[in-house]
């Protein structure tokens, strides 16, 4: 089956060439989009839908998640708003919580949350383990991970439980948790920060997943100035995410990742991308990621929702976008595309097809997989002009209207 939508009043691709189309129609065919243009110059269709003069754009892609998760944590939030500083110490709630609950309602939790997310126009998204911190506990949420996210990020390194020595910890993660997590994971994460994992332990845990085979991805910089970013730059991860603290040869190291790669034709090799998490920041009162000053840099940027349950619990990619504009000085167009096809180059899924014969997401072109977010709206502008309205108005994920 074709699927002609057409009436569109502006169609925002996020290509390579950084289209916006006005009075534009998208045809899809089965799971992919097979073509785009003027409205006027439309082919036939077996189907057609009328965007009524509303905007598109591609579905969000959330590239930073953590939502195999059960328990509240509203008082530590309450405490936080009361002046009390972040630390990471509320993992182990969490912890405690989801390792109580059962396989069924821990599925349906994430289900859930995924349909939240969808609903808002959310696409494709990446989740974490991180809160189990045993081998058992690490694996089952693995598992149940991959059944309802579409890339799934070991985070065994997300705190060291009470009571444990850090550095054997370190050898649990790196030896029989990351063999019990391995046939459900792509990706591997630390949060390399002070409290959490030294720069040491990171490295350790960074080259034994490599070693396995996994993508590297950190939590860095998010209390302070420290090693993540030096270290995700070093060992080629995929991205760094929080970046709220950033030296000057943070901001360098980052750009000078990207100096191998063609942002026109998007040849050669990616570098790392930072992941800016604008929710988290306002939750955590934490100084808001400098975004405009890594776009001007040359760095590319990523917009991500981090939906946890202590420190940002939404998965509202508008949110995050409205945010970007409003206070973190992104045109509507940047922001746009930091959560779309920035999102998609930090899961490296933003050209051609993998070897699992997955889609490009991210962006709005012919072969990519066709996952569209109709806005209520005759622009892409009134995301930011119109803040915390539901916008959203249809969604289409893999080519299936989901709303």
């Amino acid at each position: 089956m074709s699927t002609l939508i057409t009436n569109i009043a502006e169609l925002m691709t996020q290509d390579l060439e950084h289209r916006v189309l006005k009075n534009a129609a998208v045809v899809v065919e089965g799971e992919r989009i097979s073509w785009i243009g003027a409205a006027a110059d439309a082919p036939a269709a077996d189907d057609a839908v009328d965007a009524g003069g509303r905007a598109m754009l591609p579905g969000w892609v959330d590239s930073h998640s953590h939502l195999l998760f059960a328990g509240d944590r509203t008082a530590e939030f309450e405490a936080r708003m009361a002046g009390e500083a972040y630390a990471a110490g509320g993992i182990a709630v969490t912890m405690e919580a989801t390792r109580a609950t059962s396989d069924f309602d821990l599925t349906r939790l994430a289900m859930g949350r995924v349909a939240e997310a969808v609903s808002q126009g959310t696409t494709y998204l990446e989740t974490k383990t991180g809160y189990g911190l045993d081998v058992e506990n690490e694996a089952r949420s693995a598992r149940i991970a991959s059944t309802v996210a579409d890339q799934v990020t070991y985070l065994g390194a997300h705190l060291v439980p009470s009571g444990q020595n850090s550095d054997e910890y370190t050898d649990l993660v790196c030896g029989p948790m990351l063999d019990a997590v391995r046939p459900y994971v792509q990706w591997a994460d630390v949060f390399c920060e002070e409290g959490a994992f030294t720069a040491e332990q990171s490295r350790r845990v960074l080259l034994a997943c490599r070693d396995a085979g996994l993508g590297l991805r950190v939590h860095g910089n998010q209390l302070g100035e420290g090693p993540g970013v030096q270290l995700a730059v070093e060992l080629g991860a995929a991205s760094v995410d929080h970046v709220n603290y950033l030296a000057e040869q943070d901001v360098k190291a980052l750009a000078a990742s990207w100096s191998g790669w063609d942002g026109v034709s998007g040849a050669g090799e990616r570098g790392t991308v930072a992941t800016c998490l604008p929710a988290c920041d306002l939750s955590t009162r934490q100084p808001l990621a400098p975004a405009r000053e890594l776009l001007d840099a040359g760095v590319q940027v990523a917009l991500a929702s981090n939906c946890n349950p202590g420190t940002s619990y939404t998965s509202s990619m508008a949110y995050c976008v409205t945010t970007a504009v409003l206070q973190m000085r992104l045109s509507v167009h940047e922001a746009v595309r930091a959560a779309t096809y920035g999102g998609a180059l930090a899961l490296h899924k933003d050209t051609g097809r993998d070897a699992d014969g997955e889609r490009a997401v991210g962006s709005i072109a012919v072969g990519h997989r066709a996952d569209l977010h109709l806005l209520n709206a005759p622009s892409a502008t009134h995301l930011a002009y119109r803040p915390g309205m539901p916008l959203t108005y249809a969604v289409w994920r893999a080519g299936a209207r989901e709303r």
